[in-house]
């Protein structure tokens, strides 16, 4: 697989990745991605956009104001 912007190689990696909520900001630590190696673009998949959306859903009628979270494959 190739970066889309330099034409790097993408390896596979994690991110931290951040989702702005209505009254919460969710930050998410330890997300499967793709990141080239030559510019660092990351890149997630279809499954991984898929389950941050679940959990945007699940933290976005939290009490808190800011939460940080690992990514896991399970499902809530």
């Amino acid at each position: 697989m190739t970066c889309f912007f330099c034409k790097g190689t993408m390896e596979e990696s994690t991110t931290t990745h951040m989702i702005e909520l209505e009254h919460c900001i969710l930050i998410v630590k330890k997300v499967p991605c793709h990141r080239s190696s030559q510019c660092g673009e990351v890149t997630l998949g279809s499954d991984v956009i898929a389950r941050l959306d679940d959990l945007a859903l699940l933290f976005e009628s939290s009490m808190t104001e800011v939460a940080v979270i690992n990514y896991t494959q399970k499902t809530a």
